[in-house]
């Protein structure tokens, strides 16, 4: 019963063609996932598209489809089990969908399966993917080197031995611990090596792919940290009363509990009393990290809290920040960011606008040591310690307190310009 195994959140990164989408559906399929009959609709499509060898990544831009469309994608995603973990896989296209959906995504990816292109090697997104991962905290790293099979590859060892020496580089660079990271050589398209044994390359004795996803560690559940809720959506039910739904990243909620939501409604903070839980329409005593859960609370007004507030303990209520300071790094600004800049600033599931009020130092991105203090600008790849005031009340952590709330994205007319996590703040008095 996948409710009952333990759940990882992966997220599948690298350049644009390296088979990042092929090796989902890949290893979806051969893992009993996805049907033959389903399989076979997609080949027809593929080859009616005139792009035969597609159907694996099909697979997955069926799912792309509807999260577009905002269907929940969660019965497609929540098919991925393994005998040990289920996932929710999530396929970064391009890094503007990749970071929304770690950032913002109910998701924080706990691991991520770096694909990189054995013809290729280290390209530009390949490096941009694997700092991107450093900085919002994805610690546990499998590389698949894919397209063994292709020409001028032709399943050799001494090419898997060089592109595993480029990538080892690029990731040590960014601050990854080698030994702590497992590359894998596969085939996604003939299937070699992702979820099957191959006879192609002798050589090989590591395993597959899905042996090396069987092989993370389980996300530890933060239960020791304080509570922190952030409300996705807020139902307003006849005879029940008020209804935040969101997911615990944080602490323990139970049953009786006193909670604060805030900044709430006057930003002062709104108290209430947790009545019942309920997930997935059980009824349950309490909610762990990592439970999406919809609450009853008494005290809590149908016009009091709006997505975007976060609960937490009386006791212990969530930091309301008047200004922070972050560590962000620049992906896709058309020009460069200056000191006024004040873009919308996602993070869990507030958007709120922030202003830039100093640019403190400019970093290298891969070691962080300071490049320079008190630049008039950073454009894209430059990492940057900045000092930031939201326009209204904003919920956010330190990272050093409490990680869950403190990465955010920077987005402007539509596309992510910028990454980050806070480091430091001022608490409203």
């Amino acid at each position: 019963m996948a409710k009952d195994k333990t759940h990882i959140n992966l997220v599948f990164i690298g350049h644009v063609d390296h088979g990042k989408s092929t090796t989902v559906g890949r290893l979806l399929f051969d893992t009993g996932n996805i049907s033959e009959q389903a399989l076979r609709k997609l080949k027809e499509k593929a080859q009616q598209l005139g792009k035969a060898g597609f159907e694996f990544a099909y697979v997955m831009d069926n799912l792309k489809e509807e999260q577009e469309r905002g269907v929940t994608i969660d019965l497609a995603h929540k098919k991925f089990e393994s005998e040990k973990y289920y996932f929710t896989i999530i396929d970064a296209p391009g890094h503007k969908d990749f970071i929304k959906n770690m950032i913002t995504g109910a998701s924080q990816a706990d691991a991520g399966v770096l694909v990189v292109a054995a013809n290729d090697g280290v390209n530009a997104q390949t490096r941009e993917h694997a700092y991107l991962s450093k900085v919002l905290g994805v610690n546990q790293i499998i590389v698949a080197v894919n397209k063994m099979d292709i020409k001028g590859v032709e399943y050799q060892e001494k090419r898997f031995n060089e592109v595993k020496a480029e990538v080892g580089k690029l990731l040590a660079s960014v601050g990854y611990k080698l030994d702590t990271i497992k590359f894998v050589p596969i085939a996604s398209l003939p299937g070699d090596n992702v979820a099957k044994k191959t006879d192609k390359m002798p050589w090989w004795t590591g395993g597959t792919l899905l042996d090396a996803i069987n092989g993370l560690n389980a996300p530890e559940k933060p239960t020791e940290l304080p509570l922190r809720m952030p409300i996705q959506d807020v139902y307003n039910i006849t005879g029940i009363g008020v209804v935040p739904v969101g997911r615990i990243e944080t602490g323990i909620l139970k049953v009786n509990d006193k909670i604060i939501a805030v900044p709430g409604r006057e930003g002062k903070g709104v108290p209430g009393e947790c009545k019942s839980i309920e997930m997935h329409h059980e009824t349950m005593p309490q909610a762990e990290p990592g439970d999406n859960v919809g609450i009853s609370v008494r005290g809590f007004g149908k016009k009091d809290v709006a997505r975007g507030d976060v609960i937490g303990r009386s006791d212990n209520p969530p930091t309301v920040a008047t200004e922070f300071t972050a560590q962000v790094i620049v992906l896709n600004h058309p020009s460069v960011i200056t000191v006024g800049y004040t873009p919308v600033f996602h993070i869990h599931t507030a958007q709120v606008a922030c202003r830039i009020e100093a640019i403190e130092k400019k970093l290298n991105p891969a070691t962080g040591e300071v490049l320079q203090e008190n630049p008039d600008f950073i454009k894209n790849g430059d990492a940057a310690i900045v000092r930031i005031k939201p326009i209204q009340p904003l919920v956010i952590e330190k990272k050093k307190d409490i990680p869950q709330l403190a990465n955010f994205a920077i987005r402007d007319s539509g596309a992510t310009v910028a990454a980050g996590m806070c480091i430091d703040l001022i608490k409203k008095a």
